[in-house]
């Protein structure tokens, strides 16, 4: 599953870091939320009836369960159920066989039933009937309602816990069965689930047809989907298998790159697991209201409509990056997640993270001009980062409730465990790693699996100690920052210790963690000569190369510092390295800046080393850096003032010497334009790009309208409407607004709707946010914009007004995630007085599930008062004398 829309994910669709990074506390009482063991399901045979007018639904199931020893009563998951009736006979076909039926008691806490037999069910099969009804909600998880252009659509969204909101089921990750599955709608309806359809027959009522469902491999019932509505679909195949790419009958027309993409990603997939695609079709669906970014629903994928349909000729290339990375995610799960399982959801980054760092792969084999090997490197630092703050866990950690279990799904589970598979394949090898996965998946072909499991076929295939390095990862919290001595004769000691960004928030105890860590020298060329270092200091050997750099193609899940020569003489040779390795180095200063490890001068330094550097990752990367300093560092308008000026005289060159945009442009010139666009309008605040900004903004919007689009650069266009509207007016919020409410493309749509959360004048600031909780805009998006507005300095003070002066309000909008990342974004704050008046705000207003994203925004607070008080002198006190040329 995919979380998050567009505007809070970093490059390339990633899951963002900023707003719902949680922690876990759990207590030993919640284990009761589990099921018994003593039941497992074997199959369930579902028969559903929904009501799209009426918003409800009724359903026939029959589950054929085992029973280990004899009982008088079965518990199960439910939720949002009324019971019609429960009966339980043996499931044998002797004819003497006695039917019960069973007393119902619901734990609406537990979310489960429990059903009660006048006499024991003996050990050995027994088939549970039940009829029940339930209705199709508003909350955008279970079984829905989506609603479209005055369409009307039953939609499913299970993960984590909500299948029982649709059956009653064993709705826990071990316990699989086979599904039949049929279906009675509209006769004019579109109906699609896991398998491919084998009857669609007219009735049983004038109007409808029932459509019945081939039966489906062993699987979970998260994975389980149901879709009703008027969906029009495009067809496709890769290797054999039928794939169709379905959405509204307004937007189908975007559906085409997505398509496409999987036709390409199915048959790497097939090549590169060895096993051929688990199911006997593949469905991608772009649902109107969808809250998760998309979901692995086995061969039917659900995506939020940005994260699947795009204009294929007028998009620009990383919207149309974006849409590949996330169905290359998804499709992994199929194998990796559907196929095979987690036991429990303390291993969903086995899921998560495997999807996370598979998805490059086919994309950077179908298109090497996307770079995606940096964007890799970009999520790695934001992972780390993420991970170096006070409040962090292990990857694996305990969950056993609902509400804790959602909480998992953060970039700890994402972005770390993506990045310690990449650090391992990079020290194994691509084929070596390429195998183990391959005999992983081999060995648990449709059951339920465990970290352990993983990392054991790893192991035996390399026959390398692959169990002690991911343990140690997996088990221990934090990111290892590796201090380098000098190098002499061939040798460098090594020391590692648990790296924070605010050295005031280590704890006591962590002196004593050490990782096993594969430490990969970059040598001659692309080569690596690779150590591991598994005690707190070590010696390791040292290439006899060119320059010293301990983390050679940038894949180390650990922070690097270097004796006084050597990073000199790294920093003189930086442009040498490739762009991941640059961007590591970037990373690298900024953390150690962060932690008082250097200074904010020192950064500057680095990055106007690289103000001309060809690659929009790297400049992207010193951006954000500079934005750190711009907005949790400046302690005055006076500094923010210099800086700007700085930012202009540094980078103002180099976006001149870009020119305007050609058609013979590559795809990272046109992203090295419009990323140096943003910061020459944004913290740069050039009048003149500013200007340019307005216009080329409202060229593009134009544009649009036209039925032949595309003359106005849409990246160039995309960065100047964020500039324009930080600085626009009233019209300017009309127009993106109607462009919001109006463009049948999902990409522009959402790109209009966010840039309402950027304008700086309060006054339509606040609009945007009466606008958000108006009803007119879908809660899937809707505090969404405040989480924005909540992280710019231009506009925060007003938003966290409106929140207290209008809760009921911003309340009414939360989803299953959504009031989490509100908690998460105030983190964004810089003073002692704003973090304590979050805190009281949050103690008297609950939230749930968000009580640890309340902590981590309180540290994050308290780091940034500290980092400011760390350095903002020596900001203030370079900044001038640059300014004086006696830099």
């Amino acid at each position: 599953m995919r979380l998050l829309p567009l505007p809070l994910r970093r490059p390339a669709a990633r899951l963002a870091g900023t707003a719902a990074m949680l922690l876990l506390f759990v207590a030993p009482a919640l284990v009761a939320q589990r099921l018994p063991t003593n039941v497992r399901p074997e199959h369930y045979t579902l028969h559903l009836t929904p009501d799209l007018d009426k918003a409800t639904f009724s359903g026939d199931e029959t589950i054929e369960v085992m029973l280990a020893q004899p009982a008088d009563s079965i518990t199960l998951n439910a939720a949002d159920i009324q019971f019609q009736s429960v009966t339980a006979s043996r499931g044998t076909t002797n004819p003497g066989r006695r039917e019960m039926k069973a007393d119902v008691s619901l734990d609406e806490a537990k979310q489960q039933a429990t059903f009660t037999f006048p006499g024991t069910l003996a050990a050995g099969p027994v088939k549970l009937r039940i009829a029940y009804t339930g209705i199709l909600n508003d909350k955008l998880r279970g079984f829905y309602l989506s609603k479209a252009e005055g369409h009307r659509y039953a939609v499913t969204q299970f993960e984590s816990t909500d299948a029982r909101r649709a059956f009653p089921s064993f709705d826990e990750p071990d316990f699989k069965a086979t599904f039949d599955v049929t279906i009675v709608a509209p006769k004019e309806d579109t109906v699609i689930s896991n398998t491919n359809v084998i009857s669609d027959t007219a009735g049983p009522a004038v109007g409808e047809h029932t459509v019945q469902f081939a039966r489906t491999p062993k699987m979970s019932t998260y994975l389980m989907a149901f879709l009703i509505g008027d969906f029009k679909c495009i067809e496709g195949s890769s290797d054999g298998v039928p794939i169709r790419a379905c959405a509204t009958p307004e937007r189908v027309q975007y559906a085409r790159f997505a398509l496409t993409s999987a036709e390409y990603i199915l048959h790497y997939y097939d090549t590169y697991f060895g096993i051929k695609y688990p199911m006997p079709k593949l469905d991608m669906i772009g649902i109107p209201d969808f809250e998760a970014g998309a979901m692995e629903n086995f061969g039917a994928i659900t995506y939020r409509e940005a994260d699947m349909l795009v204009d294929e000729k007028n998009a620009p290339v990383k919207a149309k990056a974006e849409v590949a990375s996330v169905v290359a995610h998804e499709m992994a799960h199929q194998w990796f997640g559907d196929m095979v399982t987690m036991k429990w959801w303390n291993n969903i980054w086995l899921n998560e993270g495997f999807a996370t760092w598979m998805s490059n792969k086919p994309l950077e084999a179908w298109k090497p001009e996307w770079h995606i090997d940096e964007d890799v490197a970009s999520e790695m630092n934001g992972a780390m980062n993420l991970d170096a703050q006070k409040v962090t866990r292990t990857i694996r950690a305990e969950a056993n409730t609902p509400d804790e279990i959602n909480e998992m799904f953060d970039g700890i589970t994402y972005e770390k465990g993506g990045s310690i598979l990449h650090m391992v394949e990079s020290y194994l090898g691509e084929e070596t790693f390429r195998q183990g996965v391959h005999n992983y998946l081999q060995a648990h072909m449709y059951g339920n699996a465990t970290a352990e499991d993983f990392w054991n076929a790893q192991t035996a295939n390399s026959h390398k100690p692959v169990n002690k390095i991911m343990e140690s990862f997996i088990t221990e919290p934090g990111v290892p920052l590796l201090s380098f001595g000098k190098v002499a004769n061939g040798q460098v000691e090594v020391t590692q210790s648990r790296f924070f960004l605010n050295p005031k928030a280590a704890p006591e105890n962590a002196g004593d963690q050490v990782w096993t860590v594969p430490v990969c020298f970059k040598s001659e060329g692309a080569k690596r000569d690779c150590e591991l270092l598994s005690a707190k200091q070590g010696m390791l050997k040292v290439p006899n190369a060119p320059l010293f750099y301990a983390d050679g193609g940038a894949a180390g899940y650990y922070r690097s510092a270097y004796a006084a020569p050597d990073y000199e003489a790294l920093l003189s040779h930086v442009s040498t390295l490739t762009a991941p390795e640059r961007i590591n180095v970037v990373g690298d200063e900024l953390a150690l800046m962060s932690a008082g490890k250097s200074k904010a001068g020192d950064f500057l330094l680095l990055a106007a080393s690289l103000k001309n550097d060809d690659s929009a990752a790297v400049t992207q990367n010193v951006i954000r850096g500079v934005q750190t300093l711009w907005t949790r560092v400046a302690a005055t308008d006076a500094e923010r003032k210099e800086l700007s000026a700085w930012v202009t005289s540094t980078y103002g060159p180099r976006l001149a010497s870009l020119g305007e945009p050609q058609e013979s442009d590559t795809p990272e010139r046109q992203q090295l334009r419009a990323e140096l666009f943003g910061l020459a309008g944004g913290i740069g605040q050039d009048p003149k790009v500013i200007a340019e900004s307005k216009q080329l903004a409202q060229a593009y919007l134009a544009d649009l309208s036209r039925a032949n689009s595309g003359k106005v650069n849409a990246t160039l266009a995309r960065a100047a409407a964020g500039v324009a509207a930080t600085n626009g007016d009233a019209a300017f919020f009309d127009l993106l607004q109607k462009t919001a409410e109006t463009s049948k493309d999902p990409g522009i749509a959402s790109e209009a709707l966010y840039d309402l959360a950027r304008f700086k004048d309060p006054e339509l600031t606040r609009r945007a946010l009466e606008y958000a909780t108006s009803g007119k805009v879908r809660n899937q998006d809707s505090i969404h914009l405040f989480a924005m507005a909540l992280q710019s300095p231009n506009t925060q003070d007003t938003t966290w007004k409106y929140i207290e002066d209008n809760w009921a309000k911003v309340k009414s909008q939360f989803t299953m995630f959504t009031g989490g990342y509100l908690v998460g974004s105030t983190g964004a704050f810089c003073t002692a007085e704003q973090r304590d008046q979050v805190k009281d705000f949050f103690t008297t207003h609950k939230v749930a599930a968000s009580a640890n994203a309340l902590t981590r925004s309180q540290n994050s607070i308290n780091d940034c008062v500290d980092l400011r008080a760390e350095q903002s002198a020596n900001l203030k006190q370079w900044l001038s004398s640059s300014a004086s040329g006696q830099m």
